[in-house]
């Protein structure tokens, strides 16, 4: 791996250019390496933690092929920075760039378990479950100063309404107290990211994420504890991890996890300039390899955004990759499977607290 010009503890970068505005936040290229030359300093590198406030903090999902009917995310931008994320072209919306800016500009929703007991009071609303977070990890750094996720998990037992958890980060066992009282009542499933069992590339991949190690200790002590766990081998990136799907599958399996899901990687909007960018300068021995497999995988572009294809790919190394899941699963997971959470005792909750008044 080379090291020249990067900047150590981040995927991304640089900043590229945001599609929605003619004048962008992001720092010339040419006026950095001036800085460089001249011995000053640019950029800190610090994360900024920015409060906003909406007034809804549920969202209902309708893309056909991504396993959720409902989402929230107490944050946007993560700082875990892995270079591959697809959120990242959400904080354009925001006004940032979705390179270096998602990672160090982190928008806090500081009213998350407020709006999400507003919610789960009404009448009207049907219990179904609700993912945290369909966007950014809600358990990143942040998390450990604000606690929104925990606030929320609060409001979910209080309410026992079924929740699932996506996450990459150990920091979700700080919270085992909660997770054991959800599941008890089958309230709770958690779904954990794992994209190698080698620490030199989670470290380039998604470099302030848990260790691989604690990763794999969080899939051990969640089931153990009896709480669902289904691991994501996601996403699939040809001649990075491509080669560990079976080691990965039977690992996590020992571990106590029920299922595995898995994504071949797509490089959508901005991050596929992120993603070259970074790969020339971390892999560039094998920078032109990766991106022509991936291509590969997309009818010849690093942009895929065809429902029913851009999560498999398509194409003979797409096809190398969903066999090999398919194989994992009936090798490693036969009779396993992630439990369908209860969404009965939410409405019997809301039926009681109406016959007190």
């Amino acid at each position: 791996m080379s090291h020249k010009s990067v900047i150590k503890g981040r995927g991304a970068q640089r900043n590229v250019h945001n599609r929605f505005f003619e004048l962008s936040y992001e720092m010339r290229d040419d006026f950095l390496e001036y800085c460089h030359k001249e011995g000053e300093v640019a950029d800190k590198n610090k994360t900024q933690y920015l409060n906003v406030f909406p007034k809804t903090i549920v969202n209902k999902v309708t893309s056909p092929d991504v396993g959720m009917a409902y989402s929230m995310n107490m944050y946007q931008g993560c700082e875990h920075g892995c270079i591959y994320c697809y959120a990242r072209n959400s904080h354009e919306f925001w006004g940032y760039s979705a390179g270096l800016d998602f990672e160090r500009r982190i928008l806090i929703k500081k009213e998350a378990p407020k709006l999400l007991e507003a919610l789960l009071k009404k009448k009207s609303w049907k219990a179904h479950t609700i993912v945290m977070s369909g966007n950014t990890d809600c358990y990143q750094p942040a998390e450990k100063q604000f606690q929104l996720t925990r606030k929320c998990l609060e409001v979910f037992l209080k309410f026992k309404h079924p929740v699932g958890i996506i996450t990459k980060n150990s920091l979700i066992l700080r919270d085992i107290d909660l997770l054991k009282a959800l599941a008890k009542d089958n309230l709770i499933g958690v779904n954990t990211s794992i994209t190698s069992l080698s620490e030199d590339t989670r470290r380039i991949l998604e470099p302030r994420t848990a260790t691989i190690k604690k990763r794999l200790e969080t899939v051990k002590v969640l089931s153990e504890n009896g709480i669902p766990v289904n691991v994501m081998l996601a996403p699939i990136i040809p001649s990075i991890n491509s080669h560990e799907v079976l080691p990965m599958a039977q690992k996590v399996s020992e571990l106590g996890a029920l299922s595995i899901a898995h994504t071949i990687v797509r490089l959508n909007g901005a991050i596929g300039e992120i993603f070259t960018d970074w790969i020339r300068k971390t892999m560039p021995d094998r920078a032109d390899k990766v991106l022509h497999q991936i291509e590969d995988c997309h009818g010849g572009t690093l942009n895929e955004s065809r429902y029913g294809k851009r999560m498999r790919g398509e194409g003979h190394i797409a096809q190398q990759i969903n066999d090999t899941i398919r194989l994992a699963r009936l090798k490693y997971f036969k009779g396993k499977s992630m439990p369908r959470l209860n969404t009965d005792l939410h409405e019997q909750y809301k039926d009681g607290q109406l016959k007190l008044f």
